[in-house]
């Protein structure tokens, strides 16, 4: 990958997210058959999508890339398929729309409600913890690999340096309790049916339209306070994340391989706003004081199997700052990494 010093519009962007890894190359060389992604419609589906189809064209495998959703945007769904990937208008909680996609021996499952959970349990324990029970049920046959998310160990100490796959979860409110209720689903199908299975912990994925970088280097821009009561995070670039969930195809189990999917720093919220801060030639504003504990994730077993991430943070808030200071397109979707409890 040839780093570019800033990144020029939507379609470079892309172009560069959906830039396979060569480790990702390899594992679709290695893997027979079509792959389906459900919920592509998301954040990260459009790009991992297109990655998935580049990965399997230079390692000269012949397979379908199928995207599953519901597109509310029809641009979405002629993007897709003009990069070479085969779309499907679904609702995934639609048991006979779900019945009806096409098997494949390869799964990503992306669908899962966060953002406006609150005052909408009910339909979070659906899309979280039913919805698994039936793609399992729909795809036994299959291998499958699933987004989860860092959410459900709960505040770890910063001193800790992030949890670990092996830690207690103890996720608070409905958010982090039904994507428990999500992993403990697909353990039990993996277990039943012995489907081959990875569980993704994902802590948090960053590109130039939205993430925890994006949000505090707004807030910068915009002169509002940024919050440091959640005094630390962890990001990693999407490309990176996307180019994991194709590696993790190689590394999969009956029960689950649990992996968690973050960058190897542990980021300061202030020192990232003092820099987003230098480069405006703004002063910053902050609000709360820092707290000993924060959502952070140990990915060191990640980065063992599949190296560390190509782009760093240093390199993502060049991007991000010049992005942001020539008015470029974002999603209006804030993490909230400042909640602590778990309502969102």
């Amino acid at each position: 990958m040839q780093t570019p010093s800033r990144i020029d519009n939507v379609a470079h962007l892309d172009d560069l997210l959906s830039e396979p890894t060569p480790h990702a190359i390899d594992t679709l060389a290695k893997l027979d058959g079509d792959l389906i992604l459900l919920g592509v419609g998301g954040k990260m589906g459009p790009t991992l999508a297109r990655m998935a189809r580049r990965a399997s064209d230079q390692a000269g495998s012949k397979r379908r890339i199928i995207g599953a959703a519901r597109f509310s945007d029809p641009r979405l769904e002629a993007h897709l398929q003009a990069h070479g990937v085969e779309t499907i208008r679904c609702d995934l909680l639609h048991a006979g729309q779900l019945a009806s996609l096409p098997e494949a021996p390869n799964v990503i499952a992306m669908f899962g409600m966060k953002f406006g959970s609150t005052g909408e349990e009910a339909r979070t324990w659906a899309m979280n913890a039913l919805l698994p029970a039936r793609v399992c049920e729909k795809y036994r046959q299959s291998r499958i690999v699933a987004f989860s998310t860092g959410n459900v160990y709960g505040m770890a100490p910063i001193t800790r340096g992030g949890s670990l796959e092996t830690d207690i979860l103890n996720g608070s409110g409905d958010y982090a309790m039904s994507c428990i209720g999500r992993e403990r689903i697909y353990e039990y199908c993996s277990r039943t049916h012995a489907i081959p299975m990875a569980l993704l912990r994902l802590n948090y994925a960053t590109e130039m339209r939205y993430g925890v970088l994006v949000d505090i280097a707004q807030r910068v821009w915009a002169g509002q306070p940024v919050d440091v009561t959640t005094g630390c995070l962890n990001a990693i670039w999407q490309a990176d994340a996307n180019a994991a969930a194709l590696s993790a195809f190689a590394h999969l189990s009956a029960p689950p391989t649990v992996l968690n999917i973050a960058g190897p720093e542990i980021l300061s919220v202030r020192r990232v706003a003092e820099e987003f801060g230098a480069r405006f030639g703004k002063s910053i504003q902050l609000a709360g004081a820092e707290n000993g504990d924060a959502f952070l994730s140990n990915a060191q077993l990640a980065h063992r199997l599949f190296g560390y991430p190509r782009v760093g943070p240093a390199q993502m808030v060049t991007w991000i700052a010049d992005w942001i200071a020539h008015g470029g397109e974002t999603l209006g979707k804030p993490t909230h990494f400042e909640t602590r409890d778990g309502k969102y």
